[in-house]
């Protein structure tokens, strides 16, 4: 076995001879190094492989990963290292054996072996720390001791004998030598710190809170360097998810670092940092707080994303060494000065094209990494910044004035763009920062490159880009000008189709479905244009990019064109963002917790002063620390008997006039207080000026200290959480099931509960069931009472509810509940028949106080008041029991729809679940019915593909054959003229840009195509949809189709689409250049292949999983956003802003767990995509090193090599577009579902039967609005149900029960069709008592009407839709419960009008009071849902045994 010998085997020369010395012996030098790596195999082995079950650790931890051995990271890095320098020091090695004559093994046995003790050092010191078992170190340290000792003995060697930095042996052996030095000084640091040997006491360690949490499964932040670089720890997760899909209990919570509470407080310090005592108006910037609270990651990303960067060039460079190489013999440059061993430079290691290759692969492979976590870091930052402004955006809105809101100046749109987009647009930002500072290097170290490569002509390249920036520069403003733009435009047709989605009813009743849906679809032109050109904007762009890639180092000075838009964006979300949190605030409200009085002037001295935080204390506590002001010392019991004083006060809702003047009043204290007035007098704002709602012009609000804290307040306009029943009364009180069960039964909630299908269990709201105005009205008032605390408001509880349930409501719930309770009740009524219960009154007309005191106090003060209320008193009181039998019907049909409604919604859900495997069959049908028109485009782009590869195999033709200058110098033999190339590539260059433009626009044109088909079908079915479709549907899920879905529809799958085509084609054609070029790289793609489909495979279902976590977790977020935004005052009476905030915050963090996990996942599949490109470029280099000899020329491996390299980039986003159409064609299935919605029109009989017609029903039935099955309804001779629904609704009249008011001007809201003169409008308004008010409005009839009418009063809104009805001047108006948030006085004097106004009409009251109808011509008296009397008041009264005198002379 000579010629394996381990000296080598020199007959002319002994190679074991030591005469001169031992250490004078080259090979027993590297024997002598082959000592310590034999050493750490013998010791480590048998306690890595026979393990120490009984010395592991005492601690106990749930995850495998505590690193607490400092130093780690350094560690790891340098043994890294390391490993790669063992990886030089072997290839030297074999290449210089091959100049040998004989075989020398000790050049690279004691390297192989070197390289695989520090394998085994990492595997070792891996095991030693998360077990915590620090003594088993010392093997490590005595092998970094030996280690340097023998490699320094080698250097020592080297330096006498005349080896030196010319010799790439020395230069090895110098860095092992460094790096055996540096570990050594690791593990002398880790002895130091831990004293785990030579020291009598240990330190002691403790894992960090993290890892001994059980809920805590993100381990990115605890795990090694190399499971941090490749994401082995998400292994487990998704090979799991293909056998279980994974929930939100798989995910767990996030470390602490990462938690929104942590990354506020650091936003808010920096924010706050640079508040300026001289000048406190001035706005802190937003972009500095940014960088101050997150500058130190980005800082890192940018360093991973410089390294990345540089080495990616080393790819081309490689690829031009091996093709310089490729068929000539490596030049001798070495030397044999040390017993006959060769040494050899630098340079010629660097020609062996086998080394070049791998050099390759490992450049690739650390660049993929790099970026890999440049891409993480950023991510995770970006995630922690959205968190961040989420929580400063959601502690804004809890101090926002509630003027800002009712006034129009913020609306709910708005607050939902700045949680949705404007935070995402950031979070975007951060994402793409490491690519602005990337760009300058990209671009000075491409030119340098490419001149080094090519010359001058490499320069009028990069000069070419440079003349194009400005048009790139152009196009990408022109973008961000136009995303602008669909945003708006999406923005508006949001809210135009939430108000059609909130009034359908009415939009029905008064046939305007039409008007409604034009005005959207108008909305939706505008958009679509707007998108179209986004799309020819982008296909522009990325056409220029295409065309500057001809050579693979020009892609890199292409980055720069792209960033622009990137910037423009995150600029505007700043300056919306800084606009909100400079919008006013509500006053200091810390007056609550003690006896302060509050004052404009109050609130000015402490502009943004917040407590202290106590960092001590849990993280869970801090934020309300943080926000809440301290408790006041507590003034002199002076208003001890007196709940709420208000002393002098005026009050505003944002002008300088004043909503409420000179308020002088007092609540006493363990009372019933009633607040009355005609409609829009302030009873409302009184009561909200007294909760701080309202700015304060002047005057001062005083509290007794004896409040407990908070006020349970029940709105005029309910206000539900989307949450179970139960936690809508309870609303975070502890849960007393006898307190529950008294207010349940004090508002009559327990018949509703019981129709639920989960009882109190049901989840109520927008994205829940349905409730009736008067349901809802119930559970706020069941919250206010359910609520401890000492004083109650409830403005107008009555208005949506029945006498009878009135009348319960204030004997049990108020009367008894709360007044046995010695509560202090504040109720704003229009019921005048409740006075009498009343302690303590407080009469109000035009914004100020006109009478104050008990009922006899005003009878004796102010007998004209007094005479006027028992005028309406008299006529109220004989109605208090009244109508009970009719109340009855109407509660018992209200209650019967409510069961309708579910019986429905779960019989649908049984369709659902049936059709559902049925559906996922024709779920390929269904994504295709948007995608077949695009098979089109698919020959367009093989073709340009086609084109592409042509263009680049041209070159290489050219680069081989064609009589081209490199370097300055031309090739020996002159080869065809360049005349014959020039032609043929400028006509490929001219098609493939033709192509480009064509397969883009096709693509992204399609799309909106389709796009647009789907969005008309969408919003034609559902506003013609029957009335009983919105009873089953939650409006959430409707606008869910409108916003979320359409926004996939329009902006997202086009682009996947068209990228995921792309990306295919690509690798595609990368392939099949390399296997063109080298038929054996086939062999390799099996395996290859093979692997790929795994991945993509388990990839594939845990990122499918993962997004719709992640979908389904921001759902419930934007939900808590707006439903705080509604509810604003109801929240910061009750003095929940805490609570609301906690869940806020566990909302955020879990939509951000779901996230990160998702873009973990993201990266895990992109390490092992590029890994596997890593592995073809190596395997396609090795064949074309190997096929050299074969004729094979030069030029065409560069083509086979540059194609590899590509596949690189587009591996991965194949899986990921695949991943990602698989979701977003989920959006296309919604809406699809929603296309199978019947048409109110419809022909042939439906499963639902209305039984027991009630009042409102028959009403409805006038307008076809309900199925009638037996009998026909004739009107003028003519069977409605013949005629066309359009024609019959608009020639009658409704007013409901609840008013709905439309964005715009009253104009607008009274005469949408326009068909009206402003004497009518004028007129109607007359009728309706509005004329004065509506003429004091600035702009009169083109007034403007905010979101829902908020600036309003109720009553005035239910003034207007009066007036709505009779500006249509119908022959029939039907007045259902028209008058319930209207005062007596007005109802009166509206009556007497209608009478007057209508006289030669037909007019249908459906009305409570018999006394209203009294005068009536024919009254239909219902029981139990049946007509049981009909005819006119006068001869059914004359009729003694009917059950309409019975009613009438029971309770006179």
């Amino acid at each position: 076995m000579a010629g394996l010998s381990f000296c080598g085997n020199n007959v002319t020369k002994n190679a074991y001879s030591v005469d001169t010395g031992m250490l004078n012996n080259g090979c027993f030098v590297d024997a002598l190094n082959l000592v310590p790596h034999v050493f750490l195999l013998f010791i480590t082995f048998p306690i890595l492989f026979i393990g120490w079950g009984s010395q592991s650790s005492k601690v106990q931890i749930h995850h495998n990963t505590w690193l607490h051995f400092p130093g780690h990271n350094l560690r790891w890095i340098l043994t890294f290292t390391l490993l790669f320098v063992h990886v030089c020091e072997i290839a030297e090695g074999i290449v210089s054996n091959k100049q040998m004559d004989t075989n020398h093994l000790h050049l690279f046995m004691p390297a192989f072996m070197g390289f695989i003790a520090a394998t085994t050092s990492v595997v070792y010191y891996h095991n030693i720390e998360t077990s915590n078992f620090p003594k088993l170190l010392l093997a490590l340290f005595i092998y970094w001791v030996l280690a340097f000792i023998t490699k320094s003995i080698k250097l020592w060697k080297f330096a006498e004998y005349g080896v030196g930095v010319l010799h790439l042996r020395f230069c090895i052996t110098a860095l092992l030598v460094v790096l055996y030095g540096l570990l050594m000084a690791v593990e002398i640091n880790v002895i130091r710190v831990r004293r785990y040997v030579f020291f009598a006491n240990p330190q002691k360690v403790k894992p960090p809170e993290d890892l001994q949490d059980l809920g805590v499964r993100f381990l990115q932040p605890f795990v090694n360097l190399l499971s941090k670089a490749t994401y082995w720890w998400m292994n487990p997760l998704i090979i799991g998810a293909h056998k279980r899909p994974i929930e939100l209990k798989k995910i767990g919570k996030l470390p602490i670092a990462m938690r929104a509470l942590t990354n506020y407080l650091k936003l808010k310090d920096a924010y706050e940092d640079q508040r300026n005592a001289e000048d406190p108006e001035k706005a802190p910037s937003i972009w500095r707080s940014m960088y101050r609270a997150f500058g130190r990651p980005i800082l890192l990303s940018s360093t991973f994303r410089y390294l990345a960067d540089l080495l990616g060039f080393a790819g081309p460079l490689c690829i031009y060494g091996i093709v310089e190489h490729l068929n000539k013999k490596p030049v001798k440059e070495g030397s044999v000065p040390y017993f006959e061993v060769y040494f050899m430079s630098s340079n010629e290691l660097l020609q062996n094209t086998s080394v070049l290759a791998v050099l390759l692969f490992l450049a690739l492979v650390l660049q993929r990494t790099f970026l890999q976590a440049s891409y993480y870091v950023t991510i995770e930052t970006g995630i922690n910044l959205r968190g961040a402004l989420l929580a400063m955006i959601y502690n804004k809105i809890l101090r926002l004035s509630t003027s800002n809101m009712s006034m129009g100046e913020m609306t709910l749109g708005q607050i939902n763009n700045l949680v949705a987009i404007e935070t995402n647009q950031l979070m975007w930002f951060l994402f793409l920062c490491p690519n602005l500072w990337a760009m300058p290097v990209q671009i000075v170290m491409g030119v340098i490159l490419l001149y080094y490569l090519l010359g001058t002509s490499a320069l009028i390249g990069a000069s070419v880009i440079v003349l194009l920036a400005p048009v790139q520069y152009l196009i990408a403003t022109k973008l961000a000008d136009t995303q602008k733009s669909t945003l708006d435009q999406s923005t508006e047709r949001l809210k135009k189709t939430t108000e059609i989605l909130k009034g359908i009813k009415l939009l029905k009743l008064y046939a305007w479905e039409n008007i409604f849906c034009d005005s959207v679809e108008d909305t939706r032109g505008k958009e679509l244009t707007s998108l179209r050109t986004f799309a020819l904007y982008t296909s522009m762009s990325s056409e220029t990019h295409t065309h500057l890639r001809s050579l693979h180092l020009h892609g890199y000075l292409c980055v720069c064109v792209c960033v622009c838009p990137i910037i423009s964006c995150p600029i505007h979300s700043v300056q919306k963002l800084g606009e909100f949190l400079q919008s006013d605030e509500i006053g200091d409200d810390s007056w609550r917790n003690g006896d302060m009085p509050v004052s404009l002037e109050a609130c000015k001295k402490h502009p943004g002063a917040t407590k202290a935080i106590n960092r001590k204390q849990p993280l869970l506590y801090q934020m309300d620390n943080y926000e809440q002001p301290a408790r006041r010392p507590l003034r002199p019991n002076e208003t001890e008997d007196v709940a709420v004083k208000v002393n002098g006060g005026f009050f505003t809702w944002g002008s300088n006039l004043s909503t409420l003047s000179d308020i002088n009043i007092c609540i006493p204290t363990g009372q019933l207080t009633m607040i009355v007035g005609q409609v829009g007098c302030g009873k409302s704002s009184l009561l909200l000026a007294m909760l701080g709602e309202m700015q304060t012009l002047s005057g001062k609000v005083y509290w007794s200290n004896k409040n407990r804290y908070s006020v349970g307040y029940a709105t005029q306009k309910s206000w539900l959480l989307n949450a179970t029943v139960e936690d809508n009364i309870t609303f975070g009180s502890p849960f007393n099931k006898q307190r529950y069960k008294t207010v349940i039964d004090a508002c009559s909630l327990q018949p509703d509960v019981d129709l639920l299908p989960f009882g109190d269990q049901t989840e109520i709201g927008e994205r829940g069931i349905n409730l009736s105005g008067g349901q809802r009205q119930r559970i706020c008032v069941a919250r206010a009472l359910y609520q401890n605390t000492n004083i109650v408001f409830l403005d107008d509880p009555f208005s949506a509810l029945d006498i009878h349930l009135s009348d319960h409501l204030m004997q049990e719930g108020i009367l008894k509940f709360l007044q046995d309770d010695k509560r202090t009740v504040v109720l704003v009524t229009h019921k005048l028949q409740y006075l009498i219960h009343a302690d303590w009154i407080i009469a109000m007309k035009d914004g100020s106080v006109l009478r104050e005191g008990t009922l006899k106090d005003i009878q004796t003060h102010d007998v004209e008041l007094y005479e006027h209320w028992k005028t309406l008193m008299n006529r109220q009181d004989q109605e208090l029991e009244k109508d009970t039998e009719i109340d009855n019907c109407q509660t018992a049909l209200e209650r019967k729809t409510l069961r309708r409604a579910f019986y429905s919604r779960e019989a649908k859900n049984q369709v659902d679940d049936d059709e559902e495997e049925e559906e996922e069959e024709e779920e390929e049908d269904d994504n295709m019915s948007t995608t077949t028109s695009r098979r089109s485009k698919i020959p367009w782009r093989l073709l340009k593909h086609s084109v592409m590869v042509a263009i680049d195999y041209w070159l290489a033709e050219w680069t081989a054959n064609g009589d081209v200058p490199v370097n300055g110098t031309a090739n020996g033999d002159a080869g065809l003229p360049d005349s014959y190339y020039v032609p043929v590539f400028i006509i490929l260059c001219g098609a493939g840009i033709a192509l480009c433009l064509i397969t883009s626009l096709t693509v992204e044109f399609l799309g909106l195509s389709a796009a647009t088909n789907l969005h008309h079908n969408l919003l034609n079915k559902i506003i013609h949809a029957p009335i009983r479709f919105f009873d089953v549907t939650p409006l959430g899920q409707i606008l869910n189709r409108f916003s979320a879905d359409t926004n996939i529809i329009d902006q997202h799958i086009p682009p996947t689409l068209e990228s995921l085509t792309r990306s295919t084609l690509l690798c595609l054609s990368a392939i099949g250049v390399i296997a063109f070029v080298t038929p054996s790289f086939l062999i390799a793609l099996i395996p290859l292949a093979v692997s790929f489909y795994f991945i993509q495979k388990y990839f594939r279902v845990a990122s499918k999983d993962l997004q719709d976590l992640d979908d389904s977790t921001q759902l419930p977020l934007l939900c808590h956003f707006s439903e705080t935004a509604e509810g604003l005052t109801t929240i910061r009476a009750f003095r929940h802003e805490s609570r609301f905030k906690q869940k806020m915050l566990e909302l955020t963090d879990t939509n951000n767990t779901a996230y990160l996990f998702l873009s973990a996942a993201n990266r895990w599949l992109e390490v092992r995509t590029d890994y596997l490109g890593a592995v073809i470029v190596l395997t396609a280099a090795v064949a074309s090193i190997w096929s050299s000899g074969k004729s094979l020329p030069s030029s065409m491996v560069g083509l086979g090599l540059t194609y590899a390299l590509t596949v690189t980039n587009y591996l991965n986003w194949v899986v990921r577009n695949l991943a990602d159409l698989e979701v977003q064609m989920a959006a296309v299935k919604k809406v699809n579902s929603f296309l199978s919605t019947e048409s109110e029109n419809y022909e042939g009989s439906m499963e639902i039967k209305i039984q027991d017609l009630g009042k409102s029903s028959l009403s409805l039935a006038f307008f076809n609005m309900v199925d009638v099955f037996e009998g026909r309804i004739i009107i003028d001779g003519i069977d409605i149900c013949k005629l066309p629904l359009q024609t019959l609704r608009s020639r009658l009249s409704i007013i409901l029960q609840d008013p709905v008011l439309f964005s715009g001007s009253i104009r607008f809201n009274l005469d949408p069709e326009r068909t009206c003169t402003d004497d009518r409008l004028w007129e109607a308004l007359e009728i309706a008592q509005l004329k004065n008010m509506v003429k004091a409005l600035s702009g009169g009839l083109d007034a403007v009407v905010t979101e829902g009418g908020e600036n309003f009063s109720v009553g005035q809104r239910q003034l207007f839709c009066l007036a709505r009805a009779f500006v249509r001047k119908s022959s029939i108006l039907i007045m259902d419960e028209a008058t319930a948030s209207i005062d007596m006085a007005t109802e009166n004097v509206l009556q007497k009008v209608v009478m007057t106004a209508f006289a030669d009409r037909t007019v249908v009251t459906i009305a409570h009071l018999v006394s209203s109808i009294l005068e009536a011509e024919q009254v239909l008296v219902f029981s139990a849902g049946q007509l049981v009397e009909c005819d006119s008041a006068v001869n059914l009264l004359a009729q003694q045994d009917s059950l309409f005198s019975v009613l009438v002379r029971t309770h006179k």
